[in-house]
């Protein structure tokens, strides 16, 4: 199989410091997606198979979703935020999927550089380079980079890695639909699969494990659709008070709305504005054409970070309308709209 030059050149560096380390902390990044939580577990498996002990914290997430109660390991989560931590307990800290300190915690962001040995192993774009150790490919996921590695670490695929590592994958990629995806990712799915049959079954229980209030939210973001700048932005946008109207706990905040909004046709970029705290929203964006409509680049400018197809931001101190309209004109200077 190809591998990733970069890769191929940081793999045995990573592996020294794992080999020196006698204590591994991994982390989930805040309001995880599979990536995040099936990275960290097929790393975990990883670093043990050295005979190396591993810890996973839950991260700034109170909870996991309990669409990810079928990834094998998740009951190894240790329930503490990155603030609840001893570091004077761990020799290494390995940082997967999470673009900058405050994908570590936004709670507690930690501060660079630490008084332990630090990795960080990315696919995002706008990596903020901020360890001792970087390794950022841009490719479909963080599992595909660690598919990637395990083979230079000649790790044993498990069972249970091999589905986690597939899960990642195949999340990440909006099951094989975003780009950057190419015959290698397929070829790394094959091999994973064969080795994980019930894949399907993972995948089933995923997309068929939802709560009422997950549809609540969905229908208050659609029913809230604006468009702008010649329909170019399709945007929806919930309220800190709708959350609260309806219950919706921060659990049933992921969606498809930003994908759903880019598909109308004569759309390229959707996104979704959601006010998880009073003047704190989290803004999720999706482009239909990554050439011309970069989304990363629109993240980038307020501090946040992304893909070119896909990007988020956080707004802190501010109103639902005052994010509409400060993204609104950075979007007509970036895309000359």
């Amino acid at each position: 199989m190809d591998i990733s030059p970069i890769i191929k050149e940081k793999a045995p560096i990573i592996l020294a410091e794992i080999k020196k380390a006698k204590s591994v902390l991994l982390h989930c990044h805040p309001s995880p997606d599979p990536d995040s939580v099936c990275s960290v577990l097929a790393m975990k498996s990883a670093i043990e198979q050295l005979g190396i002990c591993a810890t996973i914290i839950r991260g700034d997430s109170e909870i996991i979703s309990d669409g990810f109660a079928c990834f094998p390991g998740i009951d190894l989560i240790v329930d503490k935020s990155f603030g609840e931590v001893d570091l004077k307990e761990f020799d290494l800290f390995i940082i997967l999927d999470s673009g900058s300190p405050s994908m570590i915690s936004y709670i507690n962001t930690p501060v660079f550089p630490m008084a332990i040995k630090t990795i960080v192993i990315d696919h995002h774009k706008s990596n903020q380079l901020y360890a001792d150790i970087n390794l950022v490919d841009m490719c479909s996921s963080t599992a595909f980079v660690l598919f990637q590695l395990f083979t230079l670490w000649n790790i044993k695929l498990t069972k249970d890695i091999a589905l986690n590592l597939f899960i990642g994958m195949y999340t990440d990629s909006g099951g094989f639909k975003y780009a950057p995806i190419d015959y290698k990712v397929f070829e790394a799915a094959a091999i994973l699969t064969k080795i994980a049959p019930n894949f399907v079954d993972t995948i089933f229980y995923i997309e068929n494990t939802r709560s009422k209030e997950s549809l609540y939210f969905e229908a208050i973001a659609l029913s809230s659709m604006e468009t702008f700048l010649g329909d170019n932005i399709a945007m929806a946008s919930v309220s800190f008070k709708q959350l609260e109207e309806k219950h919706i706990p921060h659990d049933d905040l992921h969606s498809d709305i930003p994908n759903q909004l880019k598909s109308v046709v004569g759309c390229n970029i959707g996104m979704i504005l959601v006010e998880r705290e009073p003047r704190q929203i989290k803004v999720s964006m999706r482009s239909r054409d990554v050439e011309k409509f970069d989304v990363s680049k629109l993240a980038v400018a307020f501090g946040g970070g992304g893909h070119r197809a896909a990007a988020g931001i956080r707004f802190v101190d501010m109103s639902l309308e005052d994010v509409k309209k400060v993204i609104v004109a950075k979007a007509k200077e970036l895309y000359n709209l």
